[in-house]
């Protein structure tokens, strides 16, 4: 596994693109850190964000990981070229007469996958620990390790989503028509949503649409801003009081990882059948 992970990291690190691109990643994740220091001046209204709340523990943990989840699209690119490069300039057929079988290419690709996710995670849980060791109000340990689920969803979110892009890079070949491919997709679950929606009730809309690949990766990590004390104290001041689920589920966990495998056994199976 180590050799086949040094064969990967050594093809992104001589990739300008890609090292620009997993760079760019890392340094907008530490760019959270600059929600601390946002303050808004309207009138007399004076507020800084750090002092809502948004860096209290276990809060943090659900805040960070899901605004992190939306940087994701970078490293979605490295893969998706990751694939397109391999095509383009002929190194997965030079790789294969070289000795390595199609089980340990995909393999390899895979292992990247869990690499990026795994530091990113790593990244994001020393990003929090610090932002909130600085500004929560709460440092018992027992509350600044709770919650930790959100950390883990946020794996499994990118597992499955870079995941789903390995897979594209190798149906599609192009990492253009891939990207938009993916974006397609997005617009394909968002148009079935409307149609169940349309034809059935919101409990039973989500009921269905919780087993499409992209809405099971999003539904890992609630929105959070509505579980902010302010948010909470102006809903029940306007008598509409918010009462959401914001738990980390078992089962939407399965479902993320069910599309994992059935993205990475699908791109062994077309990587197989193809006469490269």
């Amino acid at each position: 596994m180590k050799r086949l992970l040094q064969i990967e990291f050594i093809k992104l690190w001589n990739n300008r693109a890609s090292k620009f691109l997993i760079i760019a990643y890392f340094v907008l994740l530490t760019f959270i850190a600059l929600f601390a220091t946002v303050k808004f001046d309207v009138g007399e209204v004076n507020f800084q964000l750090a002092d809502q709340g948004i860096f209290n523990f276990p809060y943090i943990w659900h805040f960070n990981t899901y605004i992190a989840a939306f940087f994701k699209l970078f490293l979605a690119i490295v893969i998706v070229s990751m694939m397109s490069n391999e095509y383009s300039n002929k190194t997965i057929k030079q790789n294969l007469i070289d000795g390595l079988s199609k089980k340990e290419f995909i393999l390899s690709k895979f292992l990247t996958v869990v690499v990026f996710s795994i530091v990113s995670t790593i990244f994001i849980f020393i990003i929090s620990l610090i932002l909130g060791l600085c500004y929560s109000d709460y440092n018992e340990l027992s509350i600044i390790f709770s919650d930790l689920e959100y950390l883990f969803a946020f794996f499994v979110k990118l597992l499955g989503f870079f995941s789903f892009c390995l897979f594209l890079g190798i149906l599609v070949k192009r990492s253009a028509f891939a990207l938009g491919f993916l974006i397609l997709w997005q617009v394909i679950e968002g148009l079935l949503f409307g149609l169940v929606r349309w034809q059935t009730d919101g409990e039973t809309t989500s009921l269905i649409t919780q087993f499409l690949p992209l809405n099971a990766m999003s539904n890992l990590i609630p929105e959070p801003f509505s579980r902010l004390g302010a948010v909470q104290s102006v809903a029940n001041q306007m008598g509409e009081p918010l009462s959401k689920d914001y738990a980390v589920h078992w089962y939407t966990v399965l479902i993320v990882l069910l599309w994992t495998f059935i993205f990475i056994y699908l791109s062994f199976k077309l990587l197989k059948k193809r006469d490269l």
